[in-house]
């Protein structure tokens, strides 16, 4: 009697050890499974982490090449690129879980979608303005051409104008000088000898020009004697820099026919030896001769 209820005991107490024993590894077993299931979510949250990070750098990297370009909207790309920089170390500083980085994704997913329509604009405006720089070369070509096209035209106005001047110039032609000794009857009589020169006589004649300004024209007439004397009037003028000592002056009406001219030079004393004419038109020597006293 006291063996059956021992047998009944040890039976009821190894049931009770060995549902204890079920239960235990059941608990372990839920344990382990639990711990695997949040390993793999940890894992698997990391990943997507890594992945909308690599992402949110792809993005940084395509608006800053964008921004390098220096275009017209590098303000809005940079407000841009500074939202994917701003998300990026709010998503370096997170622990993050499932909800939170379905939340990230989201977001960069609308970036990558700002992105594509700004990198259109940037493609559109690019184009446009390889349009205009192909445009603007063109141009320079032109305005080039044109350049020199207008000084090609100067310089041929330029010669046209001096050939036109050098044309226009009058010719002074024949410039003789004569000595006479002047009689009380009031004729003049030609002598080369010095001590019976009264009056010398200057000659030239203007040349015809039908392409010279006509009105009046003043020449200015110098002769020197053999020691470098200025006879005459001995007068000194001024033509911008230059300086002439003139014996007298001839003025002429020119209506671009042929004018002889012809001027006397009363003196006395004169000296033997050699003298010279020289005719100016102001300032520039137009014809030059000599002569000589004995």
């Amino acid at each position: 009697m006291e063996n059956q209820k021992g047998n009944t005991s040890l039976k009821a107490i190894i049931l009770v050890l060995s549902l204890l024993l079920l239960g235990s590894l059941f608990y372990i077993f839920k344990l382990t499974t639990d711990t695997k299931t949040l390993e793999t979510e940890v894992s698997s949250v990391k990943t997507e982490k890594d992945n909308v990070l690599k992402d949110l750098e792809e993005l940084k990297a395509t608006y800053d090449a964008a921004i390098a370009e220096n275009t017209s909207m590098s303000d809005e790309l940079i407000a841009e690129r500074e939202k994917v920089v701003g998300l990026m170390a709010q998503l370096e500083k997170s622990k993050g879980d499932v909800n939170a980085m379905a939340k990230y994704k989201q977001q960069v997913a609308a970036l990558q979608t700002k992105m594509n329509s700004l990198m259109q604009d940037v493609a559109v405006l690019k184009k446009e303005n390889q349009t205009l720089t192909t445009n603007l070369d063109s141009t320079k070509v032109v305005l080039a051409d044109s350049k020199n096209y207008n000084q090609v035209l100067v310089g041929q106005n330029e010669e046209l104008s001096k050939t036109v001047e050098k044309a226009s110039k009058l010719s002074v032609l024949n410039l003789k000088t004569g000595s006479y000794k002047l009689k009380g009857s009031g004729k003049q009589v030609e002598t080369d000898k010095a001590s019976r020169v009264d009056i010398l006589k200057v000659s030239f004649t203007i040349a015809e020009n039908s392409v010279a300004k006509s009105g009046d024209k003043t020449y200015y007439v110098q002769v020197i004697d053999s020691k470098n004397n200025v006879l005459g009037d001995k007068v000194t003028t001024s033509f911008g820099d230059k300086s002439l000592t003139y014996s007298f002056t001839s003025t002429v009406k020119y209506e671009n026919k042929t004018v002889d001219v012809v001027k006397d030079l009363p003196g006395k004393d004169f000296q033997k030896g050699t003298y010279f004419v020289n005719v100016f038109d102001k300032a520039e020597l137009v014809s030059k001769s000599s002569f000589t006293l004995r």
